[in-house]
């Protein structure tokens, strides 16, 4: 199998989101041994942004980092704990609300499109938004 990052790149629909990591340079902690969860936003999610935001937080490192990490949480989340959990705590530091009714999974205010997309340190789960932090969405970059 292969690691996080080479899923992404197979997966062909995160190129904007393995972008913004190799910018803040979160690479090497995706490809390294352990288990780690991505709430990977697709393309089309990054697309929804507002016009010209991308831009904006690729040349601010520090807010595009918080906003990064805000996608990752420690361990092997599966679809089976989804549904059993309400929080997961990211890399960032903050917390991710879990909310499951009726079949469908909720991270926040993002859909998960699908679950469970298997790598050798971990698992991603496609979302169908980008995730902000309140710090970062509040305008506050520390």
């Amino acid at each position: 199998m292969a690691d996080l990052v080479e899923t992404a790149i197979n997966a062909g629909n995160f190129t904007i989101l393995l972008k913004a990591v190799e910018a803040v340079g979160l690479t090497e902690v995706l490809k390294r041994p352990g288990s780690l969860t991505i709430f990977a936003p697709t393309d089309d999610a990054f697309a929804k942004l507002p016009e010209g935001s991308l831009d904006s937080l690729l040349q601010d490192i520090p807010k595009l980092k918080k906003i990064v990490a805000y996608h990752v949480a420690s361990g092997d989340v599966r679809s089976d704990d989804l549904v059993q959990i309400n929080e997961a705590e990211t890399f960032e530091g903050s917390i991710l609300a879990i909310e499951s009714a009726k079949g469908a999974i909720k991270v926040n205010d993002a859909n998960v499109l699908k679950t469970d997309i298997l790598a050798d340190n971990g698992v991603i789960h496609v979302i169908d938004k980008v995730l902000i932090p309140a710090l970062v969405a509040g305008g506050t970059s520390s």
